[in-house]
């Protein structure tokens, strides 16, 4: 038995027993509320990672928290083998807010895993085999999602286990062409990339690879693990370009927190066939309360009206502030990108010494994804720090 020594601290505990599969930052939080979390020491930091994109509510939103006491007081787990009346309330809650011939979905615990079921579908669903993917993208670390992803840091360790994947640059419709033909299965694309940079698709691009994938059989999957939900200022990012993907996938958001991901794709596609695809614990009645919760909550805030808002705020104010060493300034709703012409990590040590934590996206990119319940006050204690120390650093 081993006996343990409740003096050292929660770091000191997590890297003698940590993966190293985490560049880990020297803080250990253990609480929050709202757009605030606070470490083991007490001090406070505004969130403006909102747990990589997930905490879209806010940390431990009061209708999340109840949600999910309650129904673990009632049900936790119950594998999709059975019925369930939570799981059945979220399919009916996804259809209200998905575009209407959205309306198969798979339940998972992840993104990644997301986009492992899209993949499924596709190939399924289709007959094919061909995947194409783009430049910059990332979907995720597990062997198919990996495939996808295109940063070589991940995917060399592995390639000899992926399948095959034809990369084609974003925003080129006419590489996009030659790309797709009559062996692809799917496409898959980010409407805005995060992890490559927050790059927003051109509309006309999105709107483009729609009729690319209509004319040629192919599936048209739209990865919305980051951006769904309200976060770039619509229910989700597709919508800016008026376009229906035929298969999407979901994560981070979706659960107010609570470990969640779906496939959905449409109908007319048909369904999976039995024992193809499976999940011990996608759409445990659990995290599908706690889904319920997230999506009303988003819905009865109006909360994607309100990321539209203050993103448009955001940048506004980001552009009209002095920030020597920008070279571009870029983003959706609440989903922000800030181009450096140095290396991220230092700017990021430095906020979080001025108490805020943000997100890298590459070696040169200062991600903002705060909660979208954050005030105009709190994003502009954000904007004041990161312009004194862009003029620090650049004095």
């Amino acid at each position: 038995m081993i006996d343990i020594q409740t003096t050292l601290s929660s770091i000191e505990r997590e890297d003698a027993h940590t993966s190293g599969a985490y560049p880990k930052r020297p803080v250990s939080i253990v609480r929050g509320s709202g757009s605030t979390v606070w470490d083991s020491d007490g001090n406070s930091y505004l969130d403006a990672t909102s747990g990589q994109g997930v905490a879209l509510l806010g940390h431990c939103h009061p209708a999340v928290v109840i949600a999910i006491s309650e129904q673990a007081q009632t049900l936790i787990t119950c594998p999709e083998i059975f019925y369930n009346d939570q799981r059945s309330a979220l399919y009916e809650q996804l259809h209200s807010v998905l575009p209407n011939d959205l309306d198969r979905y798979f339940l998972c615990n992840s993104g990644a895993e997301a986009i492992e079921g899209a993949l499924k579908v596709a190939r399924l669903l289709t007959n094919r085999t061909g995947i194409v993917a783009t430049m910059r993208g990332f979907h995720g670390r597990t062997l198919g999602a990996l495939s996808l992803t295109w940063n070589k840091e991940y995917r060399e360790a592995f390639e000899a286990w992926q399948p095959t994947v034809n990369h084609f640059p974003y925003n080129n419709l006419e590489r996009a062409a030659e790309a797709i033909n009559e062996d692809t299965a799917a496409v898959v694309v980010e409407a805005v990339q995060g992890e490559g940079g927050v790059h927003p698709a051109d509309v006309e691009y999105l709107q483009g690879l729609r009729q690319l994938c209509d004319e040629r059989g192919a599936l048209l999957i739209v990865d919305e693990i980051q951006t769904g939900f309200g976060r770039t200022g619509r229910w989700f990012a597709f919508e800016h370009a008026g376009i229906v993907p035929d298969v999407v996938a979901l994560g981070k958001g979706i659960a107010g927190g609570v470990p969640m991901g779906a496939v959905a794709w449409r109908g007319s596609l048909g369904t999976l066939p039995k024992g193809s695809h499976g999940s011990t614990f996608g759409g445990n009645p659990l995290a599908s309360a706690a889904a319920i919760a997230a999506i009303t909550n988003l819905r009865e805030d109006n909360l994607p009206a309100r990321s539209a808002e203050l993103g448009t705020w955001l940048l506004n104010e980001l552009n009209s502030r002095d920030l020597p060493g920008v070279r571009e300034i870029r983003g959706l709703g609440l989903m922000i990108g800030i181009d450096l012409r140095v290396r991220v990590t230092p700017i990021l040590q430095a906020l979080q010494e001025r108490g805020i934590l943000a997100l890298p996206a590459g070696k040169t990119v200062l991600r903002l994804l705060p909660p979208l319940t954050i005030t105009q006050a709190e994003l502009l204690t954000i904007v004041d720090s990161i312009e004194a120390i862009l003029q620090e650093q650049n004095a």
